[in-house]
């Protein structure tokens, strides 16, 4: 089996790039080797390739920028998602994508099922919408996997941010009125591993959107006094201690985006298939945070 990962450079992308040679050949592709918006040179790289499946990792995730550069969110969410998806379904290719929690505006007071209507509420999640709406026209063999607040080693992120900010402030403020989970690019990537092997066994999961997340509900607070603590045990030498993370609201620190009050996805459909239980989200979490602090240990 052969893998088309676009992307590689990303967060996300890595961490497919090291464990999906573990299923298939993989041929990785970065940003700069190829710009996804550019139809004529992706399907040149698929032409080269000849993949079973493309891994979609590509994607814009500047969320306050996207409001002021919504042409180019949705070149890239939008546009670009589409042409893979027709590529997709003119060769019988699998199309593995990856979305967001930000389809949905936050109102409900339950974890969103995939069924549930989406109404985004910035252009960042507009832009991810069209792209899963542009995958279902195409009418492609596909998988959609909407996750929630990632966080992994590689990358910029709100970990390495709080740890940062951690060693140069006496105290932080960090927003307690968002309820979600944080999501590893690890987790994603095995969720994606399982879905491979189902393919290659026969066993098709089938096609559409599945909400993946980590058990449990949180908020940034939780995450933030959580990597804090952790990082204490790690004797990590830091100027703000748990008990100096004050918990503020979203109107206490207003950003270009708005974000959903309510990120909680519902798993059930994607537990029905998966070959594993997912993780509590601490656990998940805590193995980011070890790899972080890691690196902070050998600067």
């Amino acid at each position: 089996m052969r893998i088309l990962l676009l992307g590689a450079n990303g967060q996300l992308g890595k961490e497919l790039e090291r464990q999906l040679s573990s299923v298939a050949n993989v041929a990785a592709v970065p940003r700069e080797s190829l710009d996804i918006t550019n139809h004529n040179a992706v399907r040149d790289a698929v032409r080269c390739v000849r993949p079973n499946i493309i891994v979609n990792a590509a994607a814009y995730t500047a969320v306050d920028k996207a409001e002021t550069d919504a042409d180019f969110a949705h070149a890239v969410n939008a546009d670009a998602v589409a042409d893979l998806a027709q590529i997709a379904r003119e060769q019988s290719l699998w199309l593995f994508h990856y979305s967001t929690d930000y389809v949905f505006d936050g109102s409900k007071q339950s974890p969103y099922l995939e069924t549930d209507t989406p109404n985004p509420i910035n252009v960042y999640g507009a832009s991810k919408l069209a792209g899963e709406t542009a995958i279902a026209a195409a009418d492609c063999q596909h998988l959609i996997f909407r996750t929630t607040w990632v966080i992994g080693k590689d990358g910029h992120n709100f970990a390495k941010t709080i740890l940062r900010l951690a060693s140069e402030r006496d105290a932080l403020k960090v927003i307690d009125d968002q309820i979600g989970v944080p999501t590893s690019p690890s987790l994603i990537t095995r969720v994606t591993i399982d879905a491979i092997r189902a393919i290659k066994d026969h066993c098709v999961w089938p096609q559409g959107i599945y909400h993946l997340a980590p058990q449990g509900k949180t908020s940034w607070h939780e995450i933030a006094r959580t990597l804090i603590a952790y990082a204490e045990q790690q004797r990590i030498p830091l100027r703000t201690h748990v008990s100096d993370i004050q918990a503020i609201t979203t109107a206490e620190y207003p950003t270009a985006a708005k974000r959903p009050l309510n990120s909680q996805l519902d798993t059930h459909k994607l537990r029905s298939q998966l070959s594993f239980d997912l993780p509590h989200w601490k656990d998940d979490f805590l193995a980011v945070a070890s790899d972080i602090v890691k690196e902070l240990e050998t600067v």
